[in-house]
């Protein structure tokens, strides 16, 4: 089974792409046929610095395989390394509706919240469509935010196919429920964008001053406090083993529990979390060259299997002659 997702070097990654997505990806790479790839191509709707960019990418690189994922286990590249990606979106477009993006979510909800509504944002998705059907991927681990972004993809694909018959394999969203949407320090969608983050390698001082930020109730110290409805339970609860979530569930339903405890409790949990990886990340920052090498390695990987889908697609549209 082919299993495919990829993040946006749009700023540095936080504990909502480490759960939403990185660790799904990392611990594929061992049962699957994993393609996991930096969308730097995707961050151009948001980012128009080229050196932050740039640097971005190869920060992003340099995480990922600090937490674990291993190249030699997987197709790991950078989106724009393979051409192909720009030559499927390009074909995709023309069949693609105008009412099929209209209706995208999220590009009302970027709207909505002020960005620049250009073309890129709004044909978003038929690039994210042409990222997985290049690599005929059948699963594809996204967040409740992003399923409509793969509905799309397979209408794109079903049109496809039925106009040239079979081409594309239907993708299938890989959701995990408990963690469709990993909530912020202010109770929104964790989002570089929304600057509710709390950095996966971020130094401990800082992260003290992220997650003594995180919003709670007002709820007196000698009140009972609700832990189905509380941002600092529900980041909390990420980190824990499920006796531990259970013994934090029943300090919040008696009279007592101070937020301000727990939030210091987070800090170290987390700062010990991420510790074993802490070391290998600052490893890997010294070598930019090594990182680079190992993209270029992963694009030509990458670009072996893109190069079939797109022979039997250039043939069936006409532009092999």
């Amino acid at each position: 089974m082919r299993v495919l997702s990829g993040i946006q070097p749009s700023g540095h990654l936080h504990i909502g792409n480490f759960f939403g997505m990185m660790r799904s990806m990392i611990q594929w790479q061992a049962k699957s046929e994993l393609f996991c790839f930096i969308v730097n191509l995707h961050a151009l709707t948001t980012v128009n610095d080229g050196p932050l960019l740039a640097l971005n990418t190869l920060e992003a690189a340099t995480d990922f395989l600090a937490l674990g994922l291993d190249p030699d286990k997987s197709h790991f590249w950078v989106q724009g390394d393979v051409s192909e990606h720009a030559e499927l979106t390009w074909i995709l477009h023309n069949f693609t509706s105008m009412g099929l993006l209209e209706r995208s979510h999220s590009y009302k909800d970027k709207i909505s919240r002020g960005l620049v509504p250009n073309h890129g944002l709004f044909a978003y998705p038929v690039l994210m469509a042409a990222d997985i059907l290049l690599y005929q991927a059948n699963l594809v681990p996204v967040g409740q935010d992003q399923k409509q972004h793969l509905e799309i993809a397979r209408d794109i694909a079903g049109t496809f196919n039925h106009v040239f018959g079979p081409t594309f394999t239907l993708p299938e969203p890989g959701i995990d429920e408990n963690l469709a949407t990993i909530p912020g320090l202010d109770g929104q969608k964790m989002s570089k964008s929304y600057n509710n983050a709390i950095n996966i390698f971020i130094p401990k001082d800082e992260l003290k001053k992220r997650v003594m930020a995180i919003v709670t109730d007002a709820r007196a110290v000698d009140e009972p406090k609700d832990p189905d409805n509380c941002n600092l339970f529900a980041i909390s609860k990420l980190f824990l083993s499920d006796a531990a979530v259970a013994e934090l569930r029943e300090r919040y339903l008696k009279p007592g529990l101070k937020y301000g405890e727990v939030k210091k409790e987070l800090v170290e949990i987390i700062w010990n979390f991420f510790a074993p990886y802490r070391q290998a990340r600052e490893d890997l920052a010294k070598r930019p060259d090594f990182i680079r090498d190992v993209m270029r390695e992963g694009a030509q990987k990458a670009s072996r299997v893109a190069q079939e889908t797109m022979e039997v697609v250039r043939v069936k549209v006409g532009l092999k002659y």
